[in-house]
């Protein structure tokens, strides 16, 4: 499948995925959410694929496109909105990993929100500038941030406008790391990741989503259910197994 506004690179049983528009720092519009939402689609159905990075050259991502917004009513904002592709990704089965370089602003950083782990370099600039144009962050900002970092920092982060340096980020809890080459850390973390059982990870990922959406109680239930399911599948007794007999297990999804 060809795309304009992304690039897709196999690493073995990695995809890297390259936001496209390095004139614009790769600042998204709806085409390019739209070929993100259909490959990520695509690399869910690919059984050879166990792990994506997701990723742009010079900068993650500047923001959303505001040319494309000046002069949308509330009705087309709606649709505009990138909510629908950044769940849809959110969702996705299989680890992803957002490498950050320069900016990731805006949509950007709603983005990189979706994704289950963040590296970025450590002269990355992270942010919600939104309120500085009458406006706030609409594709998930509101509710992954606080989540993640608490609601009095993401407050912060998204009244004041201001963007946040790597070191700060990394304090916050808003990336996991910092790294010269995020790409090669974060192609690294999914090597690891996709030599695991793809379906305990599948489930796993689902049940720590979960523990935002429900009461404690029902997600250990959920967590119960999900865990009890894993010993109908092959990768259960492989792993096992493989600790019995002290060897390295291998995992075939099944």
């Amino acid at each position: 499948m060809s795309y304009q506004f992304i690039a897709i690179k196999r690493e073995n049983e990695i995809a890297v995925v390259y936001l496209n528009r390095p004139r614009e720092m790769n600042a998204l519009n709806k085409e390019m959410v739209e070929e993100l939402d259909r490959a990520f689609s695509e690399m869910a159905a690919d059984d050879d694929i166990k792990a994506v990075v997701l990723t742009g050259e010079n900068n993650f991502a500047a923001g959303a496109d505001i040319t494309g917004m000046l002069t949308l009513t509330p009705d087309e904002a709606r649709g505009f909105s990138f909510s629908r592709s950044f769940n849809n990704i959110e969702a996705f089965p299989k680890p992803v990993i957002a490498a950050i370089y320069g900016f990731a602003l805006g949509g950007g950083l709603e983005l990189a929100l979706t994704c289950d782990m963040r590296v970025a370099a450590p002269g990355a600039k992270l942010g919600f500038p939104e309120i500085n144009l009458g406006i706030f962050p609409g594709a998930g900002g509101t509710q992954r941030l606080p989540r993640l970092i608490g609601p009095g920092r993401a407050k912060e982060m998204i009244f004041g406008g201001n963007a946040i340096d790597a070191g700060k980020a990394l304090e916050y809890g808003l990336i996991n790391m910092l790294a010269e080459d995020p790409r090669e850390e974060a192609l690294k973390i999914a090597g690891r990741l996709a030599a695991k059982a793809p379906i305990a990870l599948k489930l796993a990922k689902q049940c720590i989503g979960m523990a935002f959406d429900l009461d404690q109680n029902n997600g250990i239930e959920f967590e119960a259910a999900a865990w009890a399911s894993t010993f109908a599948t092959e990768d259960q007794r492989e792993g096992m197994q493989a600790f019995v007999e002290k060897r390295r297990p291998t995992f075939k999804g099944k």
